[in-house]
């Protein structure tokens, strides 16, 4: 990943703000996702390894891997994103590089470059076995600040 970087928040409240917005997440509810780190423009939220969460050859399903990097990046971005607003994905690619093997797996997301309406993040997912971690995957998104958009929504089919 590139060199951190030093980010102020323009929301006094960011800390807040991100973690009930995760909190209201269902999904990652569903996978034991929590957050580990979170600075301005810096998230990491780990899961534990489940074998539900694993495809046919036993790793940890690439749609996981996807969809804790997304979150990463996204709740790294909203920590620099002005009050009033929530995120919202509109871009990523991902390359998959190893098989999903650990006894957990960390996905570090952080802002590449932020802007008034679009946020540039990555993330990079890794895995922990035995006090070693190898990357697994990394991702190159673009986040959407939707000034004035809560992200307060009750989930209906």
């Amino acid at each position: 990943m590139s060199v951190e970087q030093k980010f102020e928040a323009r929301d006094p409240d960011w800390d807040r703000k991100v973690r009930e917005s995760f909190a209201r997440q269902t999904f990652m509810k569903t996978i034991d996702g929590k957050i580990s780190v979170l600075t301005p423009g810096y998230c990491d939220i780990e899961i534990p390894f489940r074998p539900e969460l694993c495809q046919q050859n036993g790793y940890l399903h690439g749609g996981i891997s996807t969809g804790i990097a997304a979150n990463a990046a996204g709740y790294a971005a909203l920590t620099l994103m002005p009050p009033n607003s929530s995120v919202l994905g509109v871009e990523y690619k991902i390359n998959l590089m190893e098989p999903g093997e650990g006894e957990r797996f960390i996905a570090r997301g952080r802002v590449v470059k932020p802007g008034r309406t679009l946020y540039i993040a990555e993330a990079d997912v890794v895995a922990i076995s035995k006090g070693s971690e190898k990357i697994l995957s990394r991702m190159l998104t673009t986040m959407m600040c939707m000034q004035g958009v809560s992200d307060i929504r009750e989930n209906k089919p």
